[in-house]
């Protein structure tokens, strides 16, 4: 399967209520979905939350710009990052499909982004809607690293999310957080 007939990610960081990270797979016409609070880690030895929230539409894949407060959680989004995924989940040597890993609670799949490449893992564990991100020990996986804090700017246009805030009259919610 060459690239342009692989589905697609996007990482979406979005300043709701709180600050978080939106991973999105596109499988059975939709992009699955999850928040991280924290963003994505590149170091395996770190478990990142994520909360598996509701299917969002595939034209979501490249929205950026301020969220109305009905709906999404409101808030500005950027596209933290995007690219394709390959599903890496397995069972008795034959794939398993993402939304059928997904709904059996643990998904593997190797993204080709432009901030994050390499193989990951989703687990549920506990309840519904809690999971954990982890990534994969494997050639791109680097402890050192911390794309989330040091790589702010969206992939398609190279703004912050307080850039696009400010670019839509939004007010600048991050200080008044502390």
């Amino acid at each position: 399967m060459d690239a342009s007939e692989r589905p697609r990610f996007v990482i979406q960081q979005h300043d709701a209520s709180t600050m978080h990270w939106d991973l999105r797979l596109e499988a059975e016409g939709v992009l699955k979905s999850w928040a991280v609070p924290k963003g994505p880690s590149t170091d395996p030895r770190e478990k990142r939350l994520a909360r598996q929230v509701e299917d969002h539409p595939v034209d979501y894949l490249d929205f950026e710009g301020v969220i109305p407060a009905d709906q999404y959680g409101g808030g500005t989004v950027i596209v933290w990052d995007a690219g394709t995924y390959g599903n890496l989940t397995e069972r008795d040597g034959a794939e398993v499909p993402v939304a059928e890993a997904i709904d059996d609670g643990h998904v593997s799949f190797w993204l080709e982004g432009r901030k994050l490449r390499g193989g990951w893992a989703l687990t549920r564990f506990r309840g519904e809607d809690d999971w954990l991100l982890v990534k994969r020990d494997d050639s791109e996986a680097d402890a050192r690293r911390n794309p989330v804090s040091t790589q702010p700017e969206s992939v398609l246009t190279g703004r912050t999310i307080d850039e696009v805030a400010a670019e839509a009259g939004e007010p600048d919610e991050q200080d008044d957080r502390g």
